[in-house]
């Protein structure tokens, strides 16, 4: 692994760890003041962050190619249409949470937990 790659893999780690917190945040309200309670993913959002890293684990391997044929400068550095591909891919999932919301799907909801006494 190269030191291009490694910036690569660390730039896809921040990009998931950026989605799950800003989409956890949209319901970080739910639990408030109810001890006991914690936020839990739902089916819906094992399939969001699945399709998630799947289409950053694509922009990994087609990025490279694709930027290469529209902008050949980029040719000799993959780096810098990876990091165009997963900033995308960032704001592609903000948009598909909302619809998701829009839609009363929840990526995260309350687990019931007993409330130690």
């Amino acid at each position: 692994m190269t030191v291009l790659d490694l910036s690569s893999a660390i730039t896809v780690l921040f990009i998931i760890g950026m989605i799950w917190l800003r989409t956890r945040m949209q319901y970080v309200g739910l639990a408030r003041g109810e001890p006991g309670r914690k936020l839990r993913l739902n089916k819906a959002g094992r399939g969001y962050f699945g399709s998630a890293v799947a289409l950053l684990a694509i922009g990994w391997f087609a990025a490279p190619p694709i930027g290469s044929a529209l902008w050949p400068v980029t040719a000799a550095n993959p780096v810098v249409p990876r990091v165009i591909w997963f900033l995308l891919s960032y704001y592609v999932f903000i948009m598909v949470h909302r619809v998701l919301r829009g839609r009363g799907i929840a990526v995260f909801s309350l687990r019931e937990d007993a409330v130690p006494s």
